[in-house]
Parts: structure tokens; C-alpha cells; sequence
């Protein structure tokens, strides 16, 4: 493993080189790579593709209105623009190793936040712009931010979202916050807090900011993702590691080649974003795509005109989204050729094998390498897929593991599972080089989640099958694992076989507590837009099918049809609440202000079968 990381990190700039290439520690959550060595993240992805690729596209950001001006930011003016923000955050105070807040829209300055953070050694902690002031408080007060990027309005498809009362609300209730930097804010330095205009400060900053030096294992960003349990963890990642495998995995699963053009639509506020938006991509060289608005709007071919428009080659995105566009109608993307694709990817979440055909089908023309990738905001970068010409998964599978990724299936007790289609607990035997090195300020809690469940294993939380090929299939959390009468039912199988009714667009299934079996399936269906069903047809139809592809075991002994899913605003099913629907029990929803529309709960919960 050595030598291989080694070879790997070898092609990138290092201001010196490391010691050693890993020192393994998966007892104590104590992993560090390429110790010893002095390097800048923002430098490998932008300054060293300068010298023979100044004028090379770095990136095509595409505005929410699809008639107002597009810009091509090449990786010379990518450089300029982040030398000058982070001559502004230094104008600040802001110091090497000091946390910087991000929430800001998709818009270019986002990405030069990223970056700027990066090349003065801050640590940024983006945050979706859409979460809640209080949410946005929260992570300012954990990560102790005395310095928040934002923006004034956040356009998403034909709304234009004034969030300004938001700042102000995080602003009162995050005591730390001393500096807020705003697009179309107006200054105000009167408060505690003071108020500066992104441009006034921004623009008249020299173009040149020398990369500062940093330790392989200095901390890069944290970004905030939600537990089980209590507050969000602040998953910490580093500057060498991290560029390493968030580089290497973008090469091995795209493939990209040098005139190619990338697009993941994830928001940079997710893992997703840094990964394979603000990272993978530009320490790659590869052009790629910035889009500010949401996959619906004008219509529901804005998707499909942007890959024609830039002539993308590989696009990446969520079941969720793929699932929204299936159900809008096949003609918006049987409209377009989009003869230039030639990878199209899943992240996210277990996607259903109806959604799958339907994306393979109508979106990749039955052309297209598919990669279904799994891996989490922990591990920084993809760890099972298909690849890129080495052969395609079976549908609904994540594929094998990248090289020098050695997962392992364990059962309750620990032991490694080897009897293929035989449902285990998905762990990760050895070190990698972007591995969760904390959890901000609660190291325990790091190891407490992911480490002591199984001594000397990365416990993913995951339950999985591997097949006789070496293909791992995702069923889904173990806290969304169903045991009915004694068989353990995976919610990600149940639920993509009832997608696969012709009427349904999406669906959730729970675990509820039964008299006989111990728990019982509850599910929670979408209908396509203009259809009816009622209750008991619907049951009958989805018990049919059940009965085909799994068995009787898995049939819902209840279905309840609603009109959206309640979900956080990365596309995640809060199953957590659907669970205490089922049990009739209204007592604690926990805070909903993250969700993307906070009142399908109570529809739900009025609408509920169980009384």
C-alpha cells in the first residue's frame, strides 16, 4: 500500500516532501498521511496548471436565468479572483488555521471562497445556503468562525430568496461572529458584528496571495453532517490526503481526458460539491460545470440543454434529482442527443432500479458507461464503483472497490463475512488517505461512531451484499434496516421494488412495532403527477409486486399515499420521522427547519394510518 500511495501522490507539488506515507492507527482514529510533507491544496489545483493551461477553461458557470450572462472563468482568471479574495480575508485578520463560514448560492464566489481559504491555510466550513439561521449559528458557534462569506439573495429557479434575515438571526445567536463579508450587502460596522460589501472589499485586491504553507495533516475544511443522534458531527479532513484521494478517485472513476468537461450537481455545501466540484476536478486540469439554479426550472429539460450547451462528457447527480426528471416526462430528454456523454453517475443514495434503467436509457442513450458510486462524507471521495471502461456493475450496485480500497462485510459479532449474497455490515479494513481524521472537537464521538464498533475497522453504518463477481450493493443504514419475523429486510430493496409501480414516483419504508412479527413495514408513497390511486388498490398492486421480486415477508402491512417526502435540502429521506409517524407518536420530530419543506410533516402526520 505504501509503495502504490506513494506513486499516486508522487505527481503532485510538494513544497517538501513527506516522511512517510501512512501511519496506520484504526484503534484510536489516529490515521496521518505523508507526515512530514509541506504542501497547498489551492496551488495543485490551480497555480501549477498555469504554466502550459493559463487560458484553458477551469470553469463554465451557468446562471439560474438561462438568458442572463454566462461566464467562462479560466484558470487564469480562477487565479486572480482567488488571490484577491484571499487578500481580502488576510485584510481581515483572518490567520492560518482560523475557521472560515461559507453561505453563499452557486455562484463563482463560492468557489474563490474555497479556495482563498485554502491558499492563506483558513479552514472553511461551508454551509448549505439554505439551512435555517439557527442551523447556520450552530456550525458558526462549533467550528468558532469569527468570519462568515455570504450573499445578500439566493436565486433558485423562480424564486429569489432575500436571506439576509437569516444572517441576521445567525448573527445574534452566534456570539463568536465578529466579520460578515456579503454580495449586495450593505456595510455596516455600528454592531458587535461588522457588515462588509463583498465588492467594496474584494475587488480593489492585488491579484497575486503567495500559497502559504501547510502540514500534510494541517486541517483542510469541516463540513457538518447529521448523526443519529444529537447535533451534526463536523467531519474534519486535511490538506495532503484528501488532495491525494479526492484527485486520485476523480481520475479512476471518470476517466476524464484532457478536452473533456465535467458537471456534478451537487452544491458545494455537501461533500459531493467539494469532492467532485471545487477539488477532484481542478487538480485534474478538467473543465467543469457551476450551475446556480435547480434542474426544473425554466422547465424540466434545463438539465439536459446544459450538457448540449458545453458539450458535457461526464455528469454526475442524485437519485433524487434523476427520480424528479423521470417523473416530469421521457420527451424532455429524448429532445436532446447529448451525443457528447460518455459517463453518466449516481451519488448520494441506493438508487432504485427503475430510476437506473430510466437514466441509463433516456438520459445515456444506451451509450454511456454508468457508475453508481457509494461512499460518504467521512471517507472524502468515492469508494466503490464501476469504472470507466473496466466493465459495468449490475443495476442498483455500487460496483467493486477503487484499488487500494479494501472493504470488508462483518457480521454482528464481528466475524468476515465470505458466503457471497450474504447480508453483512460494510466496514473498511485498512486506512486510506482521506479518511475522517475528527469530528470537531469531540475526538470520542470520532471514535466512538466509526471506530469502536469493530476493533481495528472504519465502520461505515452501512448493511450490504457482495455478489460472486465482487460487486457490493448498498441496502441501506443499519438504524433503516427492517427485521420481520425474524428476517432482516434492507428499506433500499422494499423501496425499489415498489418504485417499480408504473403509478409511483418515489417512496419511504419504516419499521413499526407489530404484536407478531416484532416490527412490520409502513410505506410511504409519491404518485406521478396527475395520478390517482386509492389506499387499498395501491396495497394490493405494491404487495403484488413485492411478492414477485422479494417475497411475502417484505410486503408493507401499510401504504400511505402523500404528496412529497419529508427531506433534508441535500435530497436525504428523513426516515426518522416517517418512523415516529408509524408509531403514531408526535412527541419528537426534532428540529425540522432543515428540511426542505417543513410542513409536509404535518400533512403526514394528519393523513397517518396508525391512530
Amino acid at each position: 500500500p505504501s509503495s502504490f500511495w506513494n506513486t499516486i501522490a508522487s505527481s503532485f507539488n510538494w513544497t517538501k516532501k513527506y516522511d512517510s506515507v501512512c501511519v496506520e492507527d484504526m484503534v484510536h482514529a489516529n490515521n496521518r498521511w505523508f507526515d512530514g510533507g509541506q504542501l497547498n491544496i489551492s496551488e495543485n489545483c490551480i497555480d501549477r496548471h498555469l504554466v502550459e493551461n493559463a487560458d484553458k477553461i477551469a470553469i463554465h458557470w451557468e446562471p439560474n436565468e438561462p438568458n442572463e450572462e454566462h461566464k467562462n472563468i479560466t484558470f487564469q482568471n480562477l487565479h486572480d479572483e482567488v488571490c484577491k479574495v484571499a487578500n481580502a480575508l488576510i485584510a481581515l485578520g483572518v490567520q492560518k488555521g482560523d475557521a472560515v463560514c461559507i453561505y453563499m448560492p452557486m455562484v463563482p464566489e463560492l468557489l474563490y471562497a474555497m479556495h482563498a481559504c485554502a491558499r492563506i491555510g483558513a479552514v472553511h466550513s461551508v454551509v448549505f445556503a439554505g439551512f435555517s439561521g439557527q442551523s447556520l449559528a450552530m456550525r458558526i458557534e462549533d467550528c468558532n468562525a469569527k468570519v462568515l462569506l455570504t450573499a445578500a439573495t439566493i436565486h433558485r429557479g423562480s424564486k429569489a430568496i432575500d436571506v439576509v434575515p437569516l444572517i441576521k438571526e445567525a448573527m445574534c445567536l452566534a456570539t463568536n461572529l465578529r466579520t460578515i463579508v456579503g454580495m449586495d450587502m450593505d456595510a455596516d460596522t455600528t454592531g458587535a458584528c461588522s457588515i462588509f460589501n463583498w465588492n467594496a472589499l474584494v475587488s480593489g485586491q492585488a491579484k497575486i496571495c503567495k500559497p502559504t504553507v501547510m502540514l500534510a495533516e494541517d486541517p483542510l475544511f469541516i463540513l457538518y453532517t447529521s448523526g443519529s443522534t444529537g447535533k451534526p458531527k463536523g467531519v474534519v479532513h486535511t490538506c495532503a490526503g484528501y488532495m491525494v484521494y479526492a484527485a486520485y478517485s476523480f481520475a479512476q472513476v471518470f476517466q476524464t481526458k484532457n478536452d473533456d468537461v465535467f458537471w456534478c450537481t451537487a452544491d458545494a455545501g455537501w461533500i459531493t460539491g467539494h469532492s467532485y466540484f471545487c477539488y477532484g476536478p481542478l487538480l485534474n486540469g478538467t473543465t467543469t460545470i457551476m450551475f446556480e439554479g435547480v434542474p426544473n426550472y425554466p422547465e424540466a429539460n434545463r438539465f439536459w440543454q446544459i450538457i448540449e450547451k458545453y458539450k458535457v462528457s461526464h455528469f454526475y447527480t442524485a437519485p433524487t434529482a434523476i427520480r424528479a426528471l423521470m417523473a416530469c416526462g421521457n420527451e424532455f430528454p429524448e429532445s436532446f442527443a447529448m451525443e457528447s456523454l460518455a459517463v453518466i453517475g449516481s451519488v448520494g443514495e441506493p438508487i432504485n432500479e427503475e430510476a437506473f434503467d430510466w437514466y441509463a436509457n433516456f438520459v445515456g442513450k444506451n451509450k454511456c458507461d454508468v457508475v453508481d458510486t457509494w461512499w460518504q462524507t467521512e471517507t472524502g471521495g468515492i469508494m466503490l464503483s464501476a469504472l470507466k471502461n473496466v466493465g459495468a456493475a449490475p443495476a442498483c450496485h455500487a460496483g467493486r472497490p477503487l484499488p487500494g480500497i479494501v472493504p470488508v462485510l462483518l457480521s454482528t459479532d464481528g466475524k468476515i463475512i465470505h458466503e457471497p449474497n450474504t447480508e453483512g455490515l460494510l466496514c473498511i479494513k485498512n486506512s486510506w488517505p482521506s479518511i475522517i481524521r475528527t469530528t470537531h472537537g469531540d475526538h470520542q464521538r470520532c471514535i466512538d461512531t466509526y471506530f469502536k464498533p469493530f476493533h481495528g475497522y472504519y465502520f461505515t453504518g452501512d448493511a450490504a451484499k457482495m455478489d460472486e463477481n465482487g460487486f457490493f450493493r448498498i441496502i441501506g443504514r443499519v438504524d433503516d434496516v427492517i427485521n420481520v419475523s425474524g428476517h432482516r429486510i434492507g428499506t433500499a430493496e422494499v423501496e425499489n421494488a415498489i418504485n417499480m409501480h408504473l403509478d409511483i414516483v418515489e417512496s419511504a419504508v419504516v419499521g413499526v412495532p407489530h404484536e407478531v412479527k416484532g416490527q412490520c413495514i409502513y410505506a410511504f408513497v409519491v404518485l406521478l403527477d396527475g395520478h390517482t390511486l386509492d389506499q387499498k388498490n395501491i396495497q394490493n398492486e405494491i404487495n403484488k409486486i413485492i411478492e414477485e421480486r422479494i417475497g411475502k415477508l417484505a410486503k408493507p402491512d401499510f401504504v400511505q399515499i402523500v404528496s412529497a417526502l419529508p427531506k433534508t435540502r441535500s435530497g436525504k429521506i428523513m426516515r426518522r420521522i416517517l418512523r415516529k409517524i408509524g408509531e403514531n407518536d408526535n412527541s419528537n420530530f426534532g428540529d425540522t427547519s432543515t428540511l426542505l419543506d417543513p410542513t409536509v410533516v404535518e400533512v403526514i402526520w394528519e393523513q397517518r394510518l396508525i391512530k
